[in-house]
């Protein structure tokens, strides 16, 4: 289920957007940071649906071509929030996601600085960091990169979650009992 209340729209932070650059910047991060991994990936999905131009181009420090076409990127999007919803909703997975606004001097393009906060049941904590650059064509991004990646702490295992061990044996029997 989606709160409706969850993302705010670029009308709701200022009536006139025009007037003020950055006011769907705003919005967008605003939204996602109050955003619920743990209760649903779908607001992830709407958010992206309100603020995503059907031509949105993205790309990455590490792509080697950009992604083009709203279908393709909330498909790659798809790929990372469903295990996240799963590791958080199943796994107790505690997720934290942060933005820092980053000022810039054209109008239409935006930079923030982005932390995840990944902390497993077992305490252990990986953390993601990395900036975004978007171009803004009204209230929609046109074009969006991540660079300066950067992660601090090691991946987290399966140790480091909690999907009830009673039921591990059933999902991961020991070679032992596969070959009689």
């Amino acid at each position: 289920m989606i709160k409706q209340d969850t993302f705010l729209s670029a009308d709701q932070l200022d009536r006139d957007v025009r007037t003020r650059p950055g006011s769907e910047e705003r919005a967008l991060n605003a939204s996602i940071v109050r955003a619920d991994i743990s209760a649903s990936f779908e607001e992830y999905l709407a958010i992206f649906d309100a603020f995503y131009a059907e031509d949105i181009e993205a790309s990455s420090g590490t792509d080697k071509e950009p992604i083009r076409g709203k279908v393709r990127v909330r498909s790659l999007l798809l790929n990372f929030l469903i295990p996240l919803h799963v590791m958080a909703e199943v796994g107790g997975l505690s997720i934290t996601i942060r933005n820092n606004p980053v000022p810039g001097d054209v109008a239409d393009e935006t930079h923030s600085e982005w932390t995840l906060e990944l902390v497993g049941v077992s305490s252990k904590t990986c953390t993601l960091s990395w900036r975004t650059f978007r171009k803004w064509n009204g209230p929609h991004v046109i074009y969006e990169h991540h660079y300066d990646h950067e992660q601090t702490g090691g991946p987290l295992t399966f140790d480091d979650l909690s999907f009830g061990a009673a039921n591990m044996g059933d999902l991961f029997p020991e070679q032992s009992k596969l070959a009689s």
